[in-house]
């Protein structure tokens, strides 16, 4: 047995403190303060959009985000079905409907392609076609409301062939770019392409507040009325008048200033997750079982957490190994159950083949966290190689 290897943990400059204790020190505990402000800041210069507002998760930036859309009550919305939940949970909190699509494989991200196929589907009035749940099949013909792709371990999405998608129907996009920070295509930061942008700090993510995220857009008017609503949507009086209903969205002034220290990090950061890859890669490009998601031309991802595909593998297989390294005490993790197979959205429609249904049975994510030692990438990738040549993939059999 090892020590435990944990999958992603959060990873401090050892600035952070110095802005904890100026927030204690003015007494600035509140979801207001010069922590927020300046962590605001940092986000639209390392992102490059002219507007920010910090939020108390990545969640609750993609629901005021849907809410800008115009989303409500019966409205249509295509979100990537191989994501996490909190990239769809938010469509259902407006009474909206989800309507999921394909990944394609050159990034795991939306798949034009099947995108076009919905859009399609639901201005013809067709979607029940695609599912058997009574509210679909009163659906009237629509037009979808919002695109929601999401930028999934890192890696970019196809954001040129969907925004030529969106452009064509005057569809907005709400970039998803929670598990993003530090990925680019073209240079050009992830989270700007679209008419708004996620960003997510949570404790696992590449920087952290503890949690909490952003929501960015280069339109002010978005990330204005998004702060008015963040804050339960108070009007301008002296006393408690509300015309809207509004949320506690904002982050709080001691947690932003834990996000001051980790974005003068982030570069930094970036760099040793890619490092991180890249030992990965090295120490098990003799496996023939094994695979790896390239970046396609002009794509930087920040790597956030590597994965791999077990080849011609299954389900079976990729838990077996994942409990055999778990019973080494390595923490390893499956690729995200796509959305149209949960029990909470199944029976949604869903356009596309079985793609993002055969990463969730082949892939695996192995620790990524940026204080994570070389040596120890190179401890779990000759653990994964002793088990892949003894064929000994049941935990129990692990000595």
């Amino acid at each position: 047995m090892i020590d435990k290897v944990l999958l992603s943990t959060p990873h401090m400059s050892g600035n952070e403190l110095k802005y904890i204790e100026r927030a204690f020190k003015l007494n600035y505990i509140a979801p207001v303060g010069e922590n927020v402000d300046l962590f605001e800041e940092s986000i639209k210069n390392y992102s490059g959009t002219s507007s920010a507002l910090a939020t108390n998760s990545g969640t609750a930036a993609i629901h005021l985000a849907l809410i800008l859309a115009g989303v409500g009550p019966g409205d249509l919305v295509i979100c990537q079905s191989f994501t996490f939940a909190g990239s769809a949970n938010p469509i259902k909190y407006l009474g909206a409907i989800p309507v999921f699509v394909d990944s394609e494989e050159d990034t795991w991200n939306m798949d034009p392609i099947a995108l076009e196929q919905a859009i399609q589907s639901a201005m013809k009035g067709e979607l029940d076609n695609y599912s058997d749940l009574i509210e679909i099949k009163n659906i009237k013909p629509q037009k979808p409301k919002a695109i929601l792709p999401v930028h999934l371990y890192g890696m970019p999405a196809k954001m040129e062939e969907i925004l030529r998608i969106s452009e064509k129907y005057k569809i907005p996009v709400i970039e998803d770019a929670a598990e993003a920070l530090g990925s680019s295509i073209k240079g050009q930061r992830c989270g700007t392409f679209g008419d708004m942008g996620i960003y997510s700090f949570n404790g696992n993510k590449i920087i952290t507040t503890s949690g909490g995220g952003a929501l960015i857009s280069n339109e002010k008017k978005y990330i204005d009325e998004a702060r008015f609503l963040s804050a339960q949507a108070r009007d301008n009086f002296a006393h408690y008048e509300h015309s809207k209903i509004g949320y506690n969205y904002r982050l709080s002034n001691i947690a932003a200033g834990i996000g001051i220290a980790q974005m003068e990090v982030i570069e930094d950061r970036v760099k040793r997750r890619r490092a991180n890859f890249d030992l990965y890669q090295q120490y098990l490009k003799e496996e023939n079982s094994i695979s790896f998601l390239e970046e396609p031309h002009n794509y930087k991802s920040n790597r956030w957490l590597t994965t791999i595909l077990i080849k011609d593998g299954s389900e079976q297989i990729r838990e077996d190994l994942r409990k055999s390294l778990e019973f080494m005490g390595i923490e390893t993790r499956p690729l995200w159950k796509p959305m149209h197979l949960q029990p909470i959205f199944r029976g949604y429609p869903y356009f596309g083949s079985d793609f993002s249904e055969q990463l969730f049975k082949t892939g695996l994510c192995l620790p990524s966290g940026s204080s994570l030692p070389n040596e120890t990438i190179a401890m779990v990738s000759s653990k994964i190689k002793q088990l892949i040549k003894k064929k000994v993939y049941t935990f129990s059999e692990v000595k």
